[in-house]
C-alpha cells in the first residue's frame, strides 16, 4: 500500500518509540498517483519486455489523439522539451518532491513552463504521436532518484507485462482512498466515526487473522500535508497510533485483537475522536 505524503515528524518521533501501526511505509513514500486523464476515462496500461526506459507505461485508447494530459500529482515542472520527430517528441517533466518524477511523452501539445507548480490533475497538455512513434499513445514514466519504477495508479500496482484497462478518479473530488484500499486485503469497514466534515475515522478487521485496523481519511486539505493521526488499542496492551503532518490519511495501524475489546479513534486537525472499549466479541 502507497503511503500518503507527509513531513511524519510526529510519525517518526512514534517510530523511535515503537508505537508507530505495522507494516507501514515511511512518510516520504510516493505519492497517489493518479491515472493522467480526466475523471472517468478508461484507458489501457500497456507494458512489454523491452520498453525504453524499463517500467514505462504506454497509455492506449481509441481517439487519444487530442485527449487532455493531466499531472498525475501535484509537483513542478521541470521540463518542457521536443525532441522533433525522434525520442519523447514533446514531453515533459514533473518533479514531485523526495526523489519522485514522472514524465509524460509524444504529446501533441505542451500547456505548462518550467518551474510552474501545478496541482493533482491539471492540465500540462495533450495525448499524441510526436516523436519516434508507430501511433498515437501517451508515454508515462514513474521516477524514483533517477530510475524508472514499476507504476502504479490510485494504490493499484500496475501489472507487468501487459494490457490492462484503468478507469481514472484523476480530480474527481474527494480522498482518492478508501478504508479498504489503506488497511489491505481481507479486511471490512465494522465502524466508522465522521470528524465534522474534515474527515472519517474507520475500524475494519479481518477475519482470517483476527487482526483490526484502524485508519482515518482526511476530506479537508487532501493534496496538503496537515495533522492527521490514527491510533488503536487492544484491552490490556499499550496503544498504537500514527500521528503526524499527512496528505491523505494516517494509519493503518494495526493490531491483533480477537475477542478482546479494543479501543480507536484519531483526528485531523483539531476534530478528533475516541471511541470506549468496545467490539469485544
Amino acid at each position: 500500500m502507497l503511503r500518503r505524503l507527509g513531513t511524519g515528524v510526529a510519525a517518526l518521533a512514534l517510530a523511535a518509540l515503537g508505537v508507530v501501526g505495522l507494516g507501514q511505509a515511511p512518510a516520504s513514500a510516493a505519492p497517489n498517483f493518479q491515472v493522467p486523464f480526466e475523471c472517468g476515462v478508461t484507458v489501457t496500461a500497456a507494458t512489454f519486455s523491452g520498453h525504453n526506459p524499463a517500467n514505462s507505461v504506454d497509455f492506449q485508447k481509441s481517439g487519444i489523439t487530442g485527449m487532455p494530459v493531466l499531472a498525475s500529482a501535484a509537483g513542478t515542472v521541470t521540463r518542457v522539451a521536443n525532441e522533433g520527430d525522434t525520442s519523447y517528441g514533446r514531453w515533459i517533466e514533473l518533479d514531485h518532491g523526495s526523489g519522485w518524477r514522472t514524465r509524460y511523452a509524444h504529446l501533441s501539445t505542451q500547456n505548462v513552463s518550467v518551474g510552474q507548480k501545478v496541482s493533482l490533475g491539471a492540465k500540462i497538455g495533450t495525448a499524441g504521436a510526436t516523436g519516434g512513434v508507430t501511433g498515437p499513445h501517451l508515454h508515462y514514466e514513474q521516477i524514483q532518484n533517477g530510475t524508472a519504477v514499476r507504476a502504479t495508479l490510485n494504490g493499484v500496482a500496475v501489472p507487468y507485462y501487459g494490457k490492462t484497462p484503468f478507469t481514472s478518479k484523476n480530480n474527481c473530488g474527494g480522498n482518492p482512498y478508501t478504508p479498504t484500499e489503506v488497511c489491505g486485503a481481507g479486511y471490512s469497514v465494522i465502524n466508522s466515526k465522521a470528524l465534522s466534515g474534515a474527515g472519517t475515522v474507520y475500524l475494519l478487521y479481518n477475519a482470517s487473522n483476527q487482526n483490526n485496523c484502524v485508519v482515518t481519511l482526511k476530506s479537508t486539505s487532501l493534496g496538503k500535508a496537515s495533522p492527521t493521526s490514527a491510533f488503536l488499542e487492544v484491552q490490556g496492551k499499550q496503544r498504537t497510533t500514527d500521528a503526524g503532518d499527512f496528505t491523505y490519511y494516517a494509519g493503518p495501524v494495526r493490531q491483533a485483537a480477537g475477542s478482546t475489546c479494543v479501543k480507536w479513534g484519531g483526528s485531523v486537525g483539531a476534530n478528533s475522536y475516541e471511541s470506549p472499549f468496545e467490539h469485544c466479541g
